[in-house]
């Protein structure tokens, strides 16, 4: 890929969190259920079980999560809903179909609003991630925006490029610089 492959301009996005404290991420930034998960996942079951840790780790954190909700502001436009996934690419977890539109050569994030809370709707869309179906999922948006606040009166868990990142209030918007990456052809 290296002697191949093409030139392209990544655009990233930049967290800033309210103590101070910014991080870049070049995939995706989750608040809620999915970050909850991360943030419990054991690392040694993970060296051991690879993707299953994160299942066994979803089981877990269904009956104890609260879901409380979240208000996302993107681009000015205020919204409530359960969990969220500000993404610069289509997929999720490697290899998950979620943000069909998506492109992180493109400025900007598409964001994935998870609006049903509660248990059984986060395992629905557990099931459904393996089979492509998020996007469309009943309960489920799909928004673009560039600027994005994220905000809830309980305290949720923020996760980015799948490793703990904090918790919310945060606010993304598209990092200063792009990132020059090598692609495959085609």
């Amino acid at each position: 890929m290296l002697a191949e492959g093409r030139t392209a301009l990544l655009h990233p996005g930049l967290a800033r969190f309210a103590d101070g404290t910014t991080r870049l991420f070049v995939q995706m930034l989750g608040a809620g259920f999915d970050a909850a998960v991360v943030a419990g996942l054991d690392l040694g079951l993970k060296r051991r079980l690879g993707r299953s840790a994160y299942v066994w780790q979803s089981l877990r954190e269904l009956p104890r999560y609260a879901f409380p909700p979240i208000e996302a502001v993107l681009d000015g436009v205020a919204t409530r809903t359960s969990s969220v996934i500000v993404t610069k690419g289509r997929l999720y977890a490697g290899r998950y179909l979620v943000a069909p539109g998506a492109d992180p050569t493109a400025p900007g994030f598409h964001v994935v609003l998870f609006d049903r809370a509660g248990p059984a709707f986060a395992a629905l869309a557990g099931a459904a991630l393996p089979l492509g179906l998020i996007p469309r999922l009943p309960g489920v948006r799909l928004l673009r925006a560039v600027h994005i606040a994220l905000r809830a009166e309980a305290a949720v868990p923020v996760q980015a490029d799948g490793d703990p990142a904090g918790r919310l209030p945060v606010s993304i918007e598209p990092a200063a610089q792009p990132l020059r990456i090598r692609l495959p052809l085609g």
